[in-house]
């Protein structure tokens, strides 16, 4: 379908209008789309319309509705509403645009103004309260949570739902979920809440700030460890702001504008005395170095912002910037590289960790084709579009070698969703945070383990 052909016209709520038909509030910035001219080099770079080959649904075909409702052409229905969902947010268009066209940007925007609009009910609307509201911004409550999940692994609970059959009354893309969740160990804010600063082993060369952030240090605390274990041993002194919060990038994600700056305002108060704020998530460093277009309205906190957005860095580009000491034990694994989409298209960051797994002493690096193509997780994209999300990551694990024993990435929600598809697929490969290789060479090389 060509962009004249799919100038909204057949839709009938559509009617022409001589004002914008956005809301004032958030109102999507006109500026983002201006150097649009609707080339097409952006096509190939889409999941979504590789896959539907709808213009829709693809980057050039957003920005022509998301205009159009600036126009006056079309409303804030249904309509307009599925295609912006429906997108990934991968930013691959952006890369790929000689103009730099910020549709990732443009998406969350018109998905603030659809949830405005369109508010979501019913038990969409139960489900989205309770966890975006409830849960991700209380951490207490998500400390709760992972106890309950802890208990449901170690109770002997997890075994007699499988066994038992029970585990099939969930949809399927839940069940996948449930069959790759990682063994839930402590977070390591509750290791570390009577110790805000962890101190350098050694000299101290520089003093950092790290971001635990909601499910990484829920589901991926030894993550979270290891990379407090590279950092101290890397001459860096660790604090951990206890009043830090939820990045805010899943409620961004999903339209709520209000809850994102909430937790936006919180996080840079928690680290307003820190000097570099250290992310070891893509999804939560992205969103971290965003944080400016969340207040266009509010002067004072846009420049907080702006200051604060400075100090983000993800954990792979400070230790290659900064200088890390190159391991002396073998890590004898053939291993490859998958770019998670806001390390590489959101923050440009792609050497950087790819560096550090080839300083591990053993490690082979195989390339994979098509590495910055997205994985199909998307933040929680695989729970409410798992059809879509489903056939991204088909398109993806067709590109994963075949011979390699590991996949290593940077984002959490990418291990879980390749977990499914090492699985789905019968493959055997492990999945690991590149942080994670590099904090087993340091442990071998001191004789605590053995990879």
């Amino acid at each position: 379908m060509s962009l004249r052909e799919m100038d909204l016209n057949q839709d009938p709520a559509c009617a022409t209008q001589s004002l914008s038909n956005y809301l004032p509030k958030d109102h999507p910035d006109e500026n983002k789309w201006a150097d649009c001219v609707h080339c097409g080099m952006c096509l190939e770079s889409c999941p979504t319309y590789e896959i539907t080959g709808q213009e829709q649904h693809s980057p050039r075909g957003r920005v022509h509705l998301i205009k159009s409702v600036a126009e006056g052409k079309l409303e804030l229905n249904q309509f307009f509403s599925e295609p912006v969902f429906a997108c990934l947010d991968c930013r691959a268009c952006t890369t790929a645009c000689p103009a730099d066209v910020d549709v990732g940007g443009l998406i969350e925007e018109a998905r603030g103004q659809v949830r405005q609009a369109i508010p979501l009910t019913g038990w969409q609307g139960a489900v989205s309260k309770l966890f975006l509201k409830g849960i991700f911004p209380k951490q207490t409550r998500l400390n709760k949570l992972g106890g309950l999940l802890k208990f449901y692994q170690k109770s002997g609970m997890q075994t007699a739902v499988r066994k038992t059959g029970l585990i099939k009354i969930m949809p399927d893309h839940l069940v996948e979920m449930e069959s790759i969740m990682p063994e839930i160990k402590q977070p390591v804010r509750e290791k570390y809440k009577n110790q805000t600063v962890i101190p350098a082993k050694g000299e101290t060369k520089q003093e950092v700030a790290f971001l635990t952030g909601c499910i990484m240090d829920v589901m991926f605390s030894d993550i979270n460890e290891a990379t407090i274990n590279v950092l101290t041993r890397n001459g860096n002194e660790v604090t951990i702001p206890k009043n830090q919060g939820c990045c805010g990038a899943l409620h961004v994600h999903a339209g709520d504008r209000d809850t994102g700056r909430k937790l936006a305002k919180q996080n840079i108060e928690a680290f307003k005395d820190a000097d570099k704020v250290i992310v070891n998530a893509a999804g939560c460093g992205c969103m971290l170095k965003e944080y400016p277009e969340l207040f266009p309205d509010e002067p004072e906190w846009h420049e907080k912002a702006e200051e604060f957005s400075k100090k983000v860095e993800d954990i792979s580009k400070h230790l290659h910037d900064t200088g890390y000491e190159k391991p002396k034990a073998e890590i004898n694994k053939r291993i490859t590289y998958h770019d998670a989409c806001h390390l590489a298209h959101g923050q440009g960051i792609r050497q950087e960790p790819r560096d550090i797994l080839l300083d591990i002493p053993g490690v082979e690096m195989v390339h994979m084709p098509n590495s910055d193509r997205c994985c199909g997780s998307a933040g929680i994209y695989n729970i409410t579009n798992p059809e879509m999300a489903g056939a991204v990551l088909e398109n993806k694990m067709a590109n994963v070698p075949d011979d390699v024993e590991m996949i290593s990435m940077g984002n959490p929600g990418c291990m879980l969703q390749m977990a499914i598809g090492v699985q789905k697929y019968g493959r055997n490969q492990q999945i690991v945070h590149t942080v994670q290789l590099l904090d087993w060479a340091y442990q071998k090389e001191d004789g605590k383990g053995d990879l």
